[in-house]
């Protein structure tokens, strides 16, 4: 378990960034009451999630909206609950989600709840 400042030097990126994903729900953290700091659990997983270039199969936001027809909200939404994988690709300075637009397409807006 490490703090805001610890993910973030180890990911890459500024604290405020860490905090922006947490509060959006890419990554996961942990607070002992309400307003207590962040801990996160810095795992394989979360650092996989983090490269240098996507993946197969794996394109831009513009991209991702464009092949599914739906909006860039959605796209995060789908993100957020699991049902679409994305990963962060550092360019630089600059980090881009990419998404995952070929695994499933077809049946992934079936629900839109």
């Amino acid at each position: 378990m490490v703090n805001v400042q610890k993910a973030a030097d180890i990911l890459g990126v500024v604290p405020s960034t860490v905090h922006r994903w947490l509060l959006d729900g890419f990554i996961a953290g942990e607070q002992i009451t309400p307003g207590a700091p962040w801990r996160i659990r810095m795992t394989e997983e979360l650092r996989s999630r983090f490269v240098e270039k996507p993946p197969e199969g794996y394109g831009t936001m513009k991209e991702a909206k464009r092949i599914l027809g739906v909006s860039r909200q959605t796209v995060l939404q789908r993100v957020k609950s699991g049902k679409l994988s994305a990963v962060h690709v550092r360019k630089g300075k600059q980090i881009s989600l990419y998404i995952n637009i070929l695994d499933n397409q077809f049946n992934l807006f079936n629900d839109l709840s």
